[in-house]
């Protein structure tokens, strides 16, 4: 068994999306996965998807804000899988709309899940990965960092993923991990489709109009944030750390 198959892979938000195509992804290079999602019956179709192909994956449900089911969720993860050394920070929620429409909820409902949740779940997986002397930490910012009307709890989130990001890899790269981010542009997934339901279009027009604003004249899918992840979790990026990746078909203005 190579080193590569032996490494457990842990991914929040997993039960569909970008999350989804990532555990897949990891799986097919040999690693054994943990689906994370609030709700562990939603990861049975990537947990299925995965064993259907020969790989080993186990659907965990957890709230990545709430400190003690992280804690529990890291522990069965051990215990199921073996000590996690590869943790991608997925999960997410939107919550959009314009400063002065913004409730408190909307605003810490978003904080809470992706910066919260980013800390809570690196500082659980932290401690293995040091134990192991090898770790990969990916976190999922967004093109949204750079500012996004009606998404000011969803920017600065994702532009705290960034921050949280580098300061990881400083931390971190003493004990051989590696912290990285990805930042996507339009990707197709549920989480646009409900945009497009907000604003009031048509999904498959609301991915036409973003296409013709990108370089190379379509949206993104899930794949294309997964392949990004799989080169930050790989063995060879170990001298790639604290960088950000902006995955949008193209440079951003």
């Amino acid at each position: 068994m190579s080193t590569t198959e032996q490494r457990v892979a842990v991914v929040t938000g997993g039960a569909r999306g970008i999350g989804a195509a990532t555990a897949v992804r990891l799986a097919a290079e040999g690693r054994a996965v943990a689906v994370l999602d609030l709700d562990e019956a939603a990861c049975k179709d990537t947990v299925e998807q995965i064993t259907a192909a020969g790989g080993k994956a186990v659907a965990i449900g957890c709230d990545v804000s709430d400190e003690a089911q992280v804690e529990t969720a890291v522990a069965r993860i051990a215990a199921e899988l073996g000590a996690p050394t590869i943790l991608v920070n997925n999960a997410g929620v939107l919550r959009d709309n314009l400063l002065f429409k913004m409730s408190a909820n909307d605003w810490d409902t978003v904080m809470n899940v992706h910066l919260r949740g980013a800390f809570l779940m690196s500082r659980a997986c932290q401690k293995h990965m040091v134990d192991a002397g090898f770790g990969r930490i990916v976190n999922l910012s967004s093109s949204s960092a750079l500012g996004n009307r009606g998404q000011v709890n969803y920017a600065a989130a994702k532009a705290g993923m960034q921050g949280f990001t580098k300061t990881l890899a400083k931390e971190l790269g003493k004990f051989g991990i590696t912290a990285n981010s990805v930042a996507p542009g339009f990707i197709a997934t549920e989480m646009t489709k409900a945009t497009a339901e907000r604003v009031g279009m048509g999904f498959e027009d609301f991915q036409a109009a973003a296409a013709t604003q990108i370089p190379v004249q379509r949206v993104g899918n899930p794949e294309d944030i997964a392949n990004a992840i799989a080169f930050f979790a790989g063995e060879a990026a170990g001298f790639v750390s604290g960088q950000v990746l902006y995955v949008a078909g193209g440079p951003l203005d």
